[in-house]
C-alpha cells in the first residue's frame, strides 16, 4: 500500500490493524496515528519525502518503531506535490514552483523509479540495487541514517 501526505497515515494505520498488507510506502506524508511500540509486524515500509520536512530529529518519530526493512529518502529541491502528478501537469502549463524547482518529468521519474522498486523488490523479490544507497543517476535523491 502507498500513501501520499494524510494517505502516508492511512497506510501505516492499515499496515498496524491489517496483516494482508504486505509492505507500505509514505511519499510526503508523516505519521499523525503513532506507529505501535511492537512496529508493523515485521513489514518492509519506505518513506519518501522532503528534505525541508522530512529529516532526523523531525517529527517522523515513527521511524524509530519500524521494525523490519526500512529506507528513509528524501529528494532536494522537491515539494509537497512533487510525489504525485501536479508537478507533471504544472510542468505541461509552463508552471514552475518556485519553493520547489525539481522538474515535473524528474519528480515523476523519482517517485516512479523508487516506489517501484521498493515494491518488485518486497513483493516480487527481484533484487533492486536502486535502494541500496545514493547513486549518480539520482544525486537529489538522499538516504537519512536517523
Amino acid at each position: 500500500m502507498a500513501g501520499h501526505s494524510i494517505g502516508d497515515n492511512a497506510t501505516a494505520t492499515t499496515m498496524a490493524a491489517d496483516h494482508r498488507v504486505r509492505a507500505g510506502v509514505d511519499m510526503d506524508g508523516t505519521f499523525f496515528d503513532p506507529v505501535p511500540a511492537g512496529g508493523l509486524g515485521g513489514r518492509p515500509f519506505l518513506l519518501l519525502g522532503t528534505t525541508s520536512y522530512h529529516h532526523p530529529g523531525g517529527e517522523d518519530d515513527g521511524w524509530t518503531r519500524l521494525d523490519d526493512w526500512k529506507r528513509w529518502l528524501t529528494v532536494t529541491d522537491s515539494g509537497h506535490f512533487t510525489f504525485t502528478d501536479v508537478p507533471a501537469l504544472a510542468g505541461q502549463l509552463g508552471m514552475v514552483d518556485p519553493e520547489a524547482p525539481l522538474s515535473g518529468e524528474r519528480s515523476m521519474r523519482i517517485t516512479r523509479d523508487y516506489v517501484a522498486a521498493f515494491f518488485d523488490l518486497h513483493l516480487r523479490g527481484t533484487p533492486q540495487p536502486l535502494l541500496d544507497g545514493p547513486t549518480p543517476d539520482n544525486p537529489e535523491v538522499g538516504f537519512q541514517q536517523p
